[in-house]
């Protein structure tokens, strides 16, 4: 048990030192970015103390406010352990803890959670953020009364205050370079940085938006009668893949041996609307592009889903991920990482026990044309040595932990290639299937992943990066589409034929879908159909 004097000390004092331990060891990232762009010099030593101190007085006068309360002490613990975790992930994996990573944070499932978990983990957030919250927790502060405490918040904000200015002003021309230059350090500095992406996430959940009343959207959506046989599209949303690992995209190492002999068409430009599912899903079946998405109203609005099935497709969900981060909210949906659903389970269950399902569904819909998505784990990290079978360890030596700065980078590299090429198998299973049924359906399948992954190139590993910073490897997304005989609308038949290169993004998935299963609406877009435009 950790005992300590029973000494009263002041707020302020409680305060400071909870900064100080947050500045000087939860931030190792940030000052390991910052030595980077600065190398040691005794100049610019100087500049990088400047910075820790004008860390601690902007936490300071995030802080003090809350000093002198009650709310004080559950602030400082909930920030020790935030901080700690930061520290953790940032040191580990080099992300960034933006709005996008909380997010998806906090959409993660329990198994998803687990896979994150480790020794190290567990050291950081003892060492750095338990420890020092229990020892805050039971140090007595002395309370003062409400105008000498008053006076005491306000003699810190206005030391904090003076501080800020005495640094800015000494190291004027350097922070003036720092703050042009240098914008992505700024995400680095722990604690600030994650609560501006905790505070910014909890409005954009609970801020104004929230009320916004449920839209209907395509009142007048009709599908189109055409001679022929049933339309059967299946969407196979990709999880964590990157283009650039695709050999169908000229990748040297032969990650598509499948789907490279079934005469597919891959596009090889095309980019994501966000850097963490809990974004990109929602947004990739939303009306709303990438620059004028909101979670929220994107959530108040019906999706492209909603108006296929309201204008006679039968569509179905079937999730081998955590969830559809709300898009099947209104059609129907099946977990396949529930093993009551999905037969094909060993460590997890697999991508392809959704074929069953997919065949289950067919088979009870004997009119109508058909659209079925199917979502994949595909290669969701940090452990993507689980996101395969055994049977699909093809590239050695492969990494099998979640802690990635462990590994070498070619073992990295094999094991996130090693589920690319399970997702391979998928796919071509996927297209084997269609096949199969093509005397009764106009088959396709469309394939698109929800974003992509670093794999420590320049040191940063995962996603999640915010938008305008992250590398293309987080954005560029492989697209794969693959239409029988007969589909029934020509553009799509002839597709990839002189457009493959041109740039396309998850905008286009929406009036792609409508033109694919030939709903006629006023909301749809020619321009943003691919297979309109080849």
């Amino acid at each position: 048990m950790i005992r300590v004097a029973q000494r009263q000390i002041s707020a302020g004092a409680a305060v400071f030192a909870a900064v100080l331990w947050m500045v000087l060891l939860c931030n190792v990232s940030f000052f390991s970015n910052v030595f980077d762009s600065y190398p040691a010099s005794p100049g610019n030593i100087a500049f990088v103390v400047s910075l820790g101190v004008l860390l601690v007085a902007l936490l300071m006068l995030l802080m003090v406010p809350f000093s002198e309360t009650r709310a004080m002490k559950p602030l400082l613990i909930v920030s020790l352990l935030l901080a700690s975790m930061t520290a953790y992930f940032m040191d580990s994996y080099h992300v960034i803890v933006s709005t996008e990573l909380v997010s998806s944070a906090v959409q993660t499932d329990s198994s998803e959670t687990l896979g994150l978990l480790n020794l190290k983990l567990a050291i950081y957030l003892v060492f750095l953020g338990v420890l020092p919250a229990i020892l805050l927790y039971r140090i007595p502060v002395r309370r003062r009364k409400f105008a000498a405490a008053l006076v005491a918040q306000l003699k810190l904000l206005a030391v904090s205050l003076f501080t800020i200015i005495l640094v800015l002003l000494s190291f004027n021309s350097a922070y003036a370079s720092f703050f042009r230059e240098h914008k992505p350090l700024r995400f680095y500095a722990n604690p600030i940085a994650p609560i501006y992406a905790v505070v910014k996430y909890a409005d954009e959940q609970w801020g104004s938006e929230r009320s916004l009343p449920f839209q209907q959207i395509a009142p007048d959506a009709k599908q189109v009668s055409a001679a022929g046989k049933r339309k059967l599209v299946v969407l196979v949303v990709g999880e964590t893949a990157r283009a650039d690992h695709f050999s169908l995209n000229g990748y040297a190492v032969p990650t598509n041996p499948r789907l490279s002999q079934m005469g597919v068409t891959s596009f090889d430009n095309v980019w994501s609307c966000g850097t963490a599912t809990a974004i990109s899903v929602p947004c990739m079946f939303s009306v709303l592009d990438r620059a004028h998405y909101g979670e929220q109203r994107a959530r108040s609005t019906e999706n492209v889903l909603d108006i296929l099935q309201r204008a006679g497709v039968n569509v179905a969900w079937l999730d081998n991920n955590s969830d559809s981060k709300g898009v099947a909210l209104r059609v129907p949906y099946i977990n396949y990482r529930d093993r009551a659903n999905n037969s094909v389970c060993d460590v997890e269950c697999r991508d392809e026990g959704m074929l069953e399902g997919a065949r289950k569904y067919i088979a009870e819909h004997p009119e109508g044309d058909i659209l079925m998505v199917l979502h994949q784990m595909g290669s969701h990290g940090p452990e993507y040595a689980k996101r395969y079978p055994s049977r699909f360890n093809h590239f050695s030596p492969s990494c099998h932990s979640n802690l990635l700065e462990n590994c070498s980078e070619e073992e990295i590299r094999n094991a996130y290639d090693n589920s690319i090429l399970y997702t391979d198998y998928f796919l071509s299973e996927v297209i084997g299937y269609l096949n199969s049924v093509s005397d009764d359906f106009s088959p396709a399948m469309i394939y698109l992943s929800d974003h992509g992954e670093s794999l420590g190139e320049n040191g940063i590993f995962l996603h999640g990066f915010p938008y305008a910073l992250a590398p293309d490897a987080q954005k560029h997304v492989p697209m794969i589409f693959w239409s029988g005989e007969g589909y029934g609308r020509e553009q799509a038949k002839t597709a990839g034929k002189g457009f493959t290169h041109r740039e396309f993004s998850h905008d286009y998935l929406f009036h792609t879908l409508l033109g694919l299963m030939a709903v006629d609406t006023k909301i749809y877009q020619p321009e943003l159909d691919i297979f309109a435009n080849g």
